[in-house]
């Protein structure tokens, strides 16, 4: 489908049409169709298409066929063909959405009247809905905005209208203030879940029953609106067992609210870090989170229609649902990529240091191995039970790493288990500490993708390449630069990257160490 979408929006002002089929699985077809009305531009036409296509796991999951009909764009896929793709493809441009594409043709005639007849016809078919639709579309937009809009004074800043311009698409999703102050007992202290960069988390009960987490935007935060936004457009269009469900948001007034799943076991921080805890999690429910969490990032990284980069990914994002399954939380830092994008910059660094990559550290520079160098780090975390920065008691960031990297090197990886397991399976631990190195390569082209690390995870006929020396580890040309050249994005002499400059991170508490 998402073939077919490209495919459609290339079209010119008279037709936005695809038609296809493949055989995806050496004996199965499956045919698809996309179309949006010809008044559409490219980009309105690609993100109604592309919605659409979000819709098909709500409405459609295991069904063989279905299609999602809206007044400007239209899909469908089956799998029995409901087209001809010769004579489709060859088609004139179909009057209306609400009749599919067929290959009946039009006879000519050599009367030239009778030519002009049938143009005629054809050109009143057309623009009469599309003038009809438009008209409905353009009524609609303006009620929204008169009534569900909140009134602004003239210093509201132009990012904020963009946030409600951006996701008025998503006004079924948006709950009333009263009603999550009412879930919440009106953001009682006893319902307070927690308290970030962003603002506070609360516990609440809808009227139906259904327990929710509320991210409230602190007013003063000045990454807000954009996390906002980001989250919500984000989030909405993510479907995977191990990312954190959206169900909703409240724009209304100075209030800025995401709904969220409850998930009620916290996060792994809570757990892993804690002396009695951590008993709770024995080898099978920490291999699992590790494949959980891997799973998760393969998603975002290739699986999603855009290629999503977390950028904070930490162990106190990832939440714990009853049955210890993972959800990564907190999508307010990440950065979308088209299909053929591979890296990214920013002179705004925000995160947590000792989760980040070096290269996003010191340069700015992000990718998908910015993320796997941060998922290296939760491994190592969660076999040991150590922190990566440090336990407040006189540990170095790097220390975590620089233990890993000694052990490995002597022969006694084994040594950095969690002495609380029990159980354990000592080539499991191995092929994690092994994986856990590799993910933390100081160069990123060392790193292995996401779905590489899955299926050294899931297949023990895979041989694993040696690991070099990691990021971090003492001795090291990272190690070596001070805090202060980092933050003022100093540069060697040896690389034309454009250099970044720490900022104070508003989404994350970071902890600071002299390098």
């Amino acid at each position: 489908m998402s073939n077919l979408i490209d495919k459609a929006i290339a079209g010119d002002s008279r037709r936005k049409y695809a038609a296809a089929s493949v055989n995806s699985t050496g004996f199965q077809n499956i045919y698809g169709v996309v179309q949006c009305t010809p008044d559409l531009s490219s980009l309105e036409c690609d993100q109604c298409l592309e919605g659409h296509v979000s819709d098909i796991p709500a409405c459609c999951d295991g069904k063989k066929g279905g299609r999602v009909l809206s007044p400007s764009c239209y899909i469908r896929y089956e799998v029995y063909p409901f087209f001809q793709p010769t004579a489709a493809n060859n088609a004139p441009p179909p009057s209306s959405l609400s009749q599919p594409p067929h290959s009946s043709s039009t006879p000519t005639s050599s009367s030239e009247g009778q030519g002009k007849t049938n143009t005629l016809r054809i050109v009143i078919f057309v623009a009469v809905p599309t003038v009809i639709v438009s008209v409905l579309i353009g009524s609609i937009c303006i009620y929204l905005l008169r009534v569900r809009k909140p009134r602004r004074t003239s210093e509201s800043n132009s990012s904020d209208e963009g946030v409600e311009q951006e996701i008025i698409t998503n006004e079924s999703l948006q709950f009333d203030f009263d009603t999550i102050r009412v879930a919440t007992d009106d953001f009682s202290n006893s319902n307070k879940l927690g308290q970030g960069g962003f603002g506070a988390v609360y516990k609440g009960r809808l009227s139906n029953g259904q327990m929710i987490a509320v991210k409230r935007l602190s007013r003063d935060s000045g990454q807000g609106a954009t996390e906002f936004k980001t989250e919500v457009l984000l989030l909405v269009k993510l479907q995977h067992r191990n990312l954190v469900k959206l169900l909703g948001f409240c724009l209304e007034g100075s209030e800025r609210l995401l709904v969220y799943e409850f998930v009620p076991n916290k996060s792994l921080d809570y757990f892993i870090f804690d002396p009695i805890k951590r008993n709770q999690l024995n080898w099978a429910s920490r291999y699992k989170i590790i494949e959980g969490v891997a799973r998760a990032l393969l998603y975002l990284h290739e699986d999603s229609r855009l290629r999503i980069i977390h950028r904070d990914l930490k162990a106190s994002n990832i939440l714990l649902d009853d049955n210890m399954n993972p959800k990564i939380a907190d999508f307010g830092l990440a950065r979308l990529f088209d299909r053929d994008q591979t890296q990214g910059n920013t002179n705004q660094i925000a995160g947590t240091y000792g989760y980040m990559a070096p290269e996003y550290a010191m340069y700015g520079q992000f990718s998908t191995k910015s993320d796997v160098f941060s998922f290296g780090v939760i491994v190592l975390e969660i076999l040991s039970g150590k922190r990566h920065i440090g336990n407040g008691n006189g540990e170095s960031e790097e220390q975590l790493i620089s233990f890993v990297w000694r052990n490995w090197r002597e022969g006694t990886a084994i040594n950095i288990a969690d002495p609380s397991l029990s159980n354990i399976s000592p080539n499991e631990i191995m092929r994690c500490v092994h994986i856990g190195l590799l993910c933390v390569q100081e160069n990123l082209a060392d790193r292995p993708n996401m779905g590489s690390i899955v299926l050294m995870l899931n297949s023990y006929s895979v041989t694993l390449p040696t690991p070099s020396e990691p990021a971090f580890f003492v001795g090291s040309r990272t190690r070596s630069r001070p805090l202060s050249d980092i933050q003022s994005g100093g540069n060697n002499s040896s690389t034309s990257n454009k250099s970044a400059q720490a900022s104070e991170n508003e989404a994350s508490i970071t902890d600071l160490y002299p390098r």
